[in-house]
């Protein structure tokens, strides 16, 4: 039985992924910010500890709510849009919505890592995978628009890429994932797929990633991404 620790855990695709390693037996630790309003993720079997991603002074004191346990498999997926799609045209975007958003999906996924490496280190073969988007991709980028999703993701994969250098002589394994155009609160209802398809290949992928994998890009499907 593995630890698994998941940000974001209440809802979407990160309750997906707490379903899917509680039906295996493994011990999940979901986060949101209000436990409260984690019902489905309690009925789980799941533990619920509080934590607001866009709080930096909360997310750099997680590491002692999370305690001295070791994390096999950190899940960063917490994370947001940035406003609505026409918020993101070119001329339409909000400054102060985009620093938000770099707080929630680029520099809180690098706080919250430093905080809990220490329950990383503690774990044989520790794994972190960080929830991106093929939106992110600079080589995929043909569409244009989405200014802030875009360069908040293409920020997370930068700091992926570090981190799995930096990581390296640690053996912890870093990888981004792209769940694909997945049929979410975020994602929309005329995404590609559903929440359990996602979360399934997701699940594979990082079964299967080996220390040579670290700093990839890689699909829900297996793909490779292009950065």
């Amino acid at each position: 039985m593995s630890t698994i620790l998941i940000s974001g855990a209440n809802r979407g695709l990160g309750l997906e992924f707490a379903r899917q390693y509680r039906q295996e037996g493994h011990r999940v630790i979901g986060t949101c910010r209000d436990p409260g309003k984690a019902g489905d993720l309690l009925a789980l079997g799941a533990e619920v500890l509080p934590l607001d991603v866009a709080d930096l002074a909360a997310v750099a004191g997680f590491g002692a709510v999370v305690g001295d346990q070791p994390v096999d498999l950190f899940i960063n997926n917490a994370g947001v849009y940035g406003g609505r799609h026409s918020e993101q045209d070119l001329g339409e975007v909000d400054s102060r919505v985009w620093l938000e958003t770099l707080v929630v999906n680029t520099i809180a996924p690098l706080k919250l890592t430093e905080a809990i490496l220490p329950n990383l280190e503690r774990a044989e073969a520790a794994k972190a995978v960080y929830l991106s988007s093929k939106m992110g991709s600079m080589a995929a980028n043909s569409a244009g628009g989405a200014y802030i999703y875009r360069s908040s993701k293409a920020a997370l994969n930068a700091v992926v890429r570090s981190l799995a250098a930096d990581l390296a002589d640690r053996a912890i394994v870093v990888a981004a994932l792209h769940p694909g155009w997945v049929r979410t609160d975020m994602g929309g209802p005329d995404g590609d797929i559903d929440a359990g398809e996602s979360i399934a290949g997701l699940r594979r992928v990082i079964a299967a990633l080996a220390t040579t994998d670290s700093g990839r890009f890689l699909a829900y499907d297996g793909g490779e991404v292009p950065w």
